[in-house]
């Protein structure tokens, strides 16, 4: 995340977590298969303290509820601690109660993917204030007091969703790129789009490209995310050459826009979270590329931290965190965890299975099958 100033680091040895992603829907203690706990936890950590966890939404990504949820949870759990795991269903108002909740229920440690800074930084506050330690989960609260930061090199991502515009479109030019972009009150999608613009930029300033459309969605509402890139593609006379879209769910939305209008495959989407849906569009030919962010990875080292932070082992919890991000709105450092993603195309979908963040068994089906053993997933 150059443009905050991000001094990038890698996570160390320690925060992996070997774990299965699998489904899960309770609110806190639910079971959940898998692999085996993490660092903190194989030390045999044991306090019983609780450790709140708000994620932010169910429709933004299919992420928050199909693994960070049981990948968390499993963890906490196997270190001797209780897990309170809810989401606010991006709803502010839900998520400060949530917290108000968690700090009357006693959490020690609360672990949070804010819905926007101002709101986050709140919740922070009113933590702070109860003697329990934050941590920001992937999204970093601009202007909060969280003692911890866990995420991917943001910037990175979309530098990736840049480069892979570009790869698709290949020595296509002039060509006419319409971004959707994630939602304004994420700092996230103002890091995705500073990096894409690293890539795009220059060649929107030679004329090689043609930025025809740019627009932010709130709450990155999928459904508005395809009406709002229907209402551009009219706008420029139906016509597109590649779209710059924000993560996997956006570019679903603008896919079954371009499909009306008989278009998709022909113009490239990029993406982000490699969902199954998503990658299921990158077989069938729609989307031209997504992000993939181990999510296990990241789930791990925030576990590690909060089991950490939760026995009151802050020398254990700064060793983690050894990366640092510049909050320039809060005029202060945060000690961070910054993960690296990776580009996938049609040549490498199989990364995605082989790291365990999905199956087979959730992509290859109906008449994506074929695709996945042309792609040589086995």
């Amino acid at each position: 995340m150059r443009s905050k100033s991000l001094a990038i680091v890698a996570a160390g040895a320690g925060l992996t977590l070997v774990l299965t992603a699998c489904g899960g829907n309770s609110t806190s203690s639910g079971s959940s298969s898998g692999g085996s706990g993490s660092s903190s936890a194989a030390a045999g950590a044991s306090s019983g303290a609780t450790v709140g966890v708000i994620l932010p939404d169910t429709k933004s990504s299919a992420r928050w509820e199909s693994q960070d949820r049981p990948l968390l949870e499993k963890a906490l759990t196997a270190a001797g601690l209780k897990p309170l795991i809810q989401n606010a269903e991006g709803d502010t108002t839900k998520f400060s109660s949530i917290a108000d909740q968690m700090i009357t229920q006693g959490a020690k440690v609360i672990l949070m993917a804010n819905l926007s800074s101002e709101s986050g930084a709140a919740v922070q506050k009113k933590a702070a204030e109860a003697g329990v330690v934050t941590i920001d989960y992937d999204r970093l609260t601009l202007g909060g007091s969280a003692g911890y930061y866990v995420s991917f090199d943001n910037t990175k991502v979309g530098e990736l969703q840049g480069q892979g515009l570009v790869d698709c479109l290949g020595s296509k030019s002039p060509a006419a790129i319409i971004q959707i972009d994630g939602s304004p009150t994420d700092n996230n999608a103002t890091l995705f789009k500073n990096g894409a613009l690293k890539v795009l930029q220059p060649k929107y300033d030679s004329k090689a490209y043609t930025l025809v459309g740019d627009q932010a969605i709130q709450d990155w509402d999928n459904q508005l995310g395809g009406k709002t890139f229907e209402q551009l593609l009219t706008a420029n006379g139906g016509k597109v050459d590649g779209v710059l879209a924000a993560n996997d769910g956006l570019a679903g939305a603008i896919i079954t826009v371009l499909q009306k209008n008989g278009l998709n495959g022909t113009v490239p989407v990029t993406g982000q979270d490699a969902t199954p849906a998503g990658l299921q569009a990158i077989l069938r030919g729609d989307q031209c590329m997504t992000v993939y962010k181990d999510v296990q990875k990241e789930a791990a080292a925030a576990a590690d931290l909060a089991i950490a932070l939760a026995n009151g082992d802050t020398a254990k919890a700064d060793a983690k965190a050894t990366g640092s991000t510049d909050d320039k709105t809060g005029n202060r450092t945060v000690k961070s965890v910054l993960l690296d993603p990776q580009s996938i195309t049609k040549a490498n979908v199989k990364d995605v299975i082989a790291g365990g963040s999905v199956t087979k068994a959730d992509i290859c089906t109906g008449d994506v099958a074929a695709l996945c053993t042309a792609a040589g997933i086995s």
